[in-house]
């Protein structure tokens, strides 16, 4: 078990299979050092665990929590072309996207869920640039998708 593994699991989380692409792309590619992930939605077991829109179906506290999820799922896509989490040298990028109410401002807040987890789990290798978009609506009416740029060590 990686050393970034057994942080997981001392935080009581572990790290979920790898998600099947919904479409003709891969979930994460490796370019020169750099691993990029398509999309992350917050699956568990294949399952969304709610839907809809945050600031009317799903309140900004189980979007943060849904973030966290989506961002293990991203993880999980960085391992399967990294071979090995500790090879993540840092987190350059997190672009979250929240599926928002009309009225709701709060994206920043929801995307923090994706962005203290790399932290606690990557210290500061999980330091990041991040964008926090809200949008009208996400895949499977998910209320959130998380997306990583990572740099890998040699």
């Amino acid at each position: 078990m990686s050393a970034v593994e057994e942080k997981l699991a001392e935080l009581g989380l572990t790290l979920p299979e790898t998600a099947t692409p919904a479409g003709a792309y891969v979930p994460a590619l490796r370019t020169g050092p750099y691993v990029y992930t398509a999309g992350q939605l917050p699956l568990v077991s294949g399952t969304l665990p709610t839907t809809g829109k945050v600031g009317a179906e799903v309140t900004p506290e189980e979007a943060k929590d849904l973030a966290r999820t989506a961002v293990l799922n991203a993880l999980a896509a960085v391992k399967s072309v990294a071979g090995d989490l500790d090879r993540v040298a840092r987190v350059v990028k997190v672009t979250g996207f929240v599926a928002s109410a009309p009225d709701f401002t709060g994206q920043p807040g929801v995307i923090n869920g994706a962005s203290e987890l790399l932290g606690e789990v990557l210290g500061d290798k999980g330091v990041h640039a991040r964008s926090a978009v809200g949008v009208a609506v996400l895949p499977l009416d998910a209320p959130v998708e998380v997306e990583l740029q990572v740099e890998l060590a040699d």
